[in-house]
């Protein structure tokens, strides 16, 4: 059973980043997406979300927030969007999430995630700018987050 749509992890990463003072570019959101799935279902052993992340050049993607928010291109994101209800504990995961990967840029997010089993393992052999919308497993993000904890 997932806790929210895709839609609803991305509306509340966004505003609380702007709570907080930031914008966040497309590259950035999609990584704060991929975070919080991983270390969810590394703690509960459960999805956060059912929508798949695809191992594309630049890191986890949510192909449904690509095409959100593709026309910002490299930019911040200024779409003004209202903030979901996300049940208590999911709010504190999430605020965990902002804490620990939010303080850290596109790029260096991009760079762990490039480094980490996952997004390695659906990869595959495939050269570093090669088009992919490889799957990255649930359960490879699951087990390799766990053993992080």
């Amino acid at each position: 059973m997932a806790y929210l749509t895709a839609n609803q992890l991305a509306d509340y990463l966004l505003c609380e980043a702007r709570y907080r003072g930031e914008a966040l570019t497309h590259l950035k959101l999609q990584k704060l997406c991929y975070y919080a799935q991983a270390w969810w279902l590394a703690l509960h052993g459960e999805p956060l979300i059912e929508e798949d992340f695809q191992a594309w050049v630049h890191g986890p993607v949510l192909t449904s927030q690509f095409g959100r928010f593709r026309d910002y291109r490299w930019q911040p994101i200024v779409h003004q969007v209202p903030r979901p209800e996300v049940p208590e504990g999911v709010r504190t995961h999430l605020d965990e999430v902002m804490d620990v990967f939010g303080v850290e840029s596109a790029v260096a997010l991009e760079r762990m995630t490039h480094e980490e089993a996952p997004w390695l393992e659906a990869r595959g052999e495939l050269p570093p700018h090669e088009a992919s919308r490889n799957v990255i497993r649930k359960e490879t993000m699951q087990s390799f987050y766990a053993s992080l904890n």
